[in-house]
């Protein structure tokens, strides 16, 4: 299933990293992988409360989805060595500007860049304790 984001070149399909996990993994003889990049869009609504900005189920499940199959790969012995959401902040987004988020950190474009945890960054790091 392909699910849309923010960004009308991005689609989500989390099994996929476990299919090209494997294909690389067949293919170029098991290498050291970094993923650099893993993450998912979000328009940016400016008619939002911070309250409401800072709610992000969507990245939250496209993060466990792609875990979850992530961990998969592993177990059938794919070398991953690291995983990087993407991104660590909103920020200026190459073709679009400021009109897609993406970051597990909100940036308060108005108020000084003030810097404020989405839901995805406290489940993140919960995660990564866990």
């Amino acid at each position: 299933m392909y699910l849309p984001t923010g960004s009308s070149w991005l689609s989500v399909y989390p099994s996929g990293i476990q299919s090209l996990l494997l294909y690389v993994k067949r293919k170029y003889n098991n290498p050291l992988i970094y993923i650099t990049e893993n993450g998912i869009t979000e328009v940016n609504n400016n008619t939002l409360t911070l309250k409401e900005a800072l709610k992000d189920p969507q990245r939250i499940d496209y993060y466990y989805r792609h875990l979850l199959f992530l961990q998969l790969a592993i177990k059938d012995g794919v070398n991953v060595k690291s995983y990087f959401a993407w991104s660590l902040l909103d920020n200026y987004e190459w073709n679009f500007g400021y009109t897609v988020r993406f970051g597990i950190v909100f940036v308060d474009y108005d108020n000084g860049l003030k810097r404020y945890p989405k839901h995805s960054a406290i489940w993140f790091k919960k995660f990564l304790l866990s």
